[in-house]
């Protein structure tokens, strides 16, 4: 286990609670048919959403099951690289690519992380470093 491994960790279950959502919704993709605003149909055309204000419709739409669920892949992709490397992601790292590599991946975690900073197992030290 690296240092990191809490924080691989908690943005794994993150990601699979997402997952969950997503697949409990369809796992489809949704879209708002043109002559019909306000709605948000599923894959075979049955109004998933009903809305009638502020374009939520859209927002709903784009953020489809099938489109959610293909964000957490490639952000488990990311994940997977990091898991590689996440040993050697310091604050002063070595002057060597898989360092550098590390340094930058863990940052593109530590983002990911960050997006659930509400959840109470969230912790502050994951908080993205900036190095100049």
């Amino acid at each position: 286990m690296t240092d990191n491994s809490d924080m691989i960790d908690f943005v794994r279950a993150r990601l699979a609670e997402e997952e969950e959502i997503a697949q409990a919704a369809g796992g489809d993709s949704w879209r708002c048919p043109a002559g019909v605003p306000g709605e948000v149909h599923d894959r075979i055309g049955a109004i998933a959403f009903s809305v009638r204000n502020l374009c939520f419709d859209q927002h709903i739409a784009f953020q489809d099951p099938a489109r959610t669920r293909r964000r957490i892949e490639t952000s488990r992709v990311l994940l997977n690289e990091y898991a590689e490397v996440a040993d050697k992601d310091a604050d002063r790292p070595e002057h060597d690519f898989s360092s550098g590599r590390a340094v930058g991946l863990g940052f593109a975690v530590r983002q990911m992380a960050a997006e659930h900073a509400g959840h109470p197992d969230y912790r502050a030290k994951w908080l993205p470093r900036f190095i100049h």
